[in-house]
């Protein structure tokens, strides 16, 4: 018997027939159904996709059924540190560095002593045209979760 694929190698298959096949994510994410977001995330190994959707993006994509069942698995979420020193992730994490506290502080006194869900959650992303450059317009759109005893 052999091992399942990795999610790693699965994402490294998706990302190269991708390119190699013109599609963008935008495209994929249409013909499945499925919010753009999202399905960048879990065809990079961070959700797991159904048994429908798995089968759907490897057609797309001229992938064979052992990626098909990698893409299904549960994920170990998360980004290792080489990820993290990457420009465009690290101004993500630099963004929340210098304002997590500011948002923090808003959230509690706007809702409560409480956080935002990453669970129920959805995240968009949108260009809007500006004089001085486009500009990246990223929305995060979580359940406030209010604690409890």
């Amino acid at each position: 018997m052999t091992p399942i694929m990795s999610k790693s190698t699965a994402a490294e298959l998706v990302v190269s027939a991708r390119i190699r096949r013109g599609l963008t994510w935008a495209g994929i994410a249409e013909q499945l159904g499925t919010p753009v977001v999202w399905t960048t995330a879990a065809l990079l190994g961070q959700h797991p996709m159904s048994a429908e959707q798995a089968d759907r993006a490897c057609q797309l994509l001229g992938l064979g059924e052992e990626v098909a069942e990698s893409l299904q698995l549960q994920p170990s979420r998360g980004s290792d540190p080489a990820t993290m020193a990457d420009p465009t992730i690290y101004r993500f994490s630099e963004a929340l560095s210098v304002y997590g506290p500011a948002l923090k502080a808003l959230i509690h006194e706007e809702f409560g002593d409480g956080i935002m869900s990453a669970i129920n959650f959805q995240v968009d992303i949108s260009r809007r045209p500006d004089p001085d450059g486009d500009r990246v317009v990223i929305t995060f759109d979580g359940k406030f979760l209010d604690y409890k005893w």
